[in-house]
């Protein structure tokens, strides 16, 4: 049965929680009042407005509104519509630039035409209620809260939190996938995927040189170094006093189980994101160079060949085929998909554990005597996987279509 979406936000309630118990009155105010304000927005889904003088629809067409710190949509101010000049308000910059960088990268990286696939306008809402600290996408607009000044800066200055929300709209007109379990952590991780690759792409920064942290530039002013999230090293973005340390898992063995409910963060989505995030890593940097070219083309076209109730080794599956469609069966990039998937300990159905091995020791340099007829034999290996991979999705599909 199909789920109704979310709102969806880029603070995990888990932060939310730990906020409601600080020390400082107005920090516990605005974690308050951010909770009771994703609250209505998720009863409030299809929250929509018409304005005059907004751009018109189409290829992407940028419109900035100013809330003004109200929570009524309808009441906003246009602020920057595409054509428009800059505004004096740096809000207002911050968003028009970031909505603009996101729907390009879509659009030259992978030939996406917006969001949706067919040129969706892209509305954002800044100033959006009194000290809230969090950005929405409700499913067809961007809302961005000013922050409470203290833990959350304004939710405007990072560029890969606006690409984040807005990759849930890619995700709601892709793979559609269902939020919560682990299907729900897919859906996030796609968002964090895409999101450090718009940062990245923007700075034009190599696998190794991007930092694969998410929100540092918004979360937490005064401490330097921290983040949300990290892709990088899961369970490492942050470890302090306020907010204890960073409890995502980076592999199926520290999974973590949480009731499937909104205090269980839909069956833990924002905790177990991490292991798919931490496998997109280590497949961007043993592949190397630009992680939106190879590693990002295997992902995207996974997504667009994902369905709503896919688990996590279905995903890896799907990953595993398409890289061998891209780049040929038994590549470096499909061993690079292979070895990941196999580090955070999600198996590939009907692959022995180890089967990785040699390419990556081939990849540092250790391969020793037989590497190559080491390599030959993977090759035979990964055609025989791929072939196995390819008739399980089309028993699955079978499956599906005669539920």
């Amino acid at each position: 049965m199909s789920r109704a979406r979310p709102i969806n936000c880029i603070i995990p309630p888990y932060i939310l929680d730990k906020l409601l118990d600080s020390d400082d009155g107005e920090v516990r105010q605005a974690a308050l009042d951010t909770l009771l304000v994703t609250a209505r927005l998720r009863g409030e889904r299809s929250v929509r407005a018409s304005f005059a003088g907004a751009a018109a629809p189409g290829d992407g067409r940028r419109t900035v509104f100013d809330c003004e710190q109200a929570e009524i949509l309808v009441n906003a101010v246009l602020a920057r519509p595409e054509d428009g000049p800059e505004s004096a308000d740096p809000s207002v910059n911050q968003a028009f630039e970031a909505l603009g960088l996101t729907r390009d990268f879509y659009k030259e990286v992978f030939q996406r035409n917006s969001i949706d696939g067919r040129g969706m306008r892209l509305d954002g809402y800044v100033h959006f209620g009194f000290q809230v600290n969090n950005a929405f996408w409700d499913g067809r607009q961007m809302l961005f809260g000013d922050g409470d000044g203290k833990e959350f800066s304004n939710l405007t200055g990072s560029l890969e939190v606006i690409a984040h929300e807005l990759t849930h709209g890619v995700t709601d007109n892709t793979a559609e996938f269902e939020y919560h379990n682990q299907s729900g952590a897919l859906n996030e991780s796609m968002s964090d995927v895409f999101g450090s690759l718009v940062k990245q792409w923007s700075k034009k920064q190599t696998a190794e040189e991007a930092d694969w942290l998410i929100g540092g530039d918004v979360w937490t002013p005064g401490i330097g170094g921290d983040a949300l999230r990290s892709m990088k090293d899961p369970g490492q973005a942050y470890n302090n006093p306020q907010f204890g340390k960073d409890p995502q898992p980076d592999r199926m063995s520290k999974f973590i189980h949480l009731p499937d409910t909104k205090r269980g963060d839909f069956g833990g989505v924002h905790y177990n994101s991490g292991i798919p995030n931490k496998a997109f890593y280590l497949t961007a940097v043993r592949i190397g160079g630009f992680a939106w070219e190879a590693a990002g083309s295997i992902w995207y076209e996974s997504l667009k060949a994902s369905s709503a109730e896919d688990g996590f080794e279905d995903f890896a599956g799907t990953t595993f085929q398409k890289a061998g469609e891209l780049f040929g069966v038994g590549s470096p990039e499909q061993s690079a998909v292979l070895s990941a998937w196999q580090e955070v300990e999600v198996p590939l159905r009907g692959v022995p554990t180890g089967v990785a091995r040699v390419r990556s020791l081939a990849a540092n340099g250790n391969g020793g005597a037989g590497r190559e007829n080491g390599l030959e034999a993977l090759a035979g290996q990964l055609a025989a996987l791929n072939d196995k991979v390819a008739g399980l999705a089309k028993d699955v599909a079978a499956l599906k279509g005669t539920g």
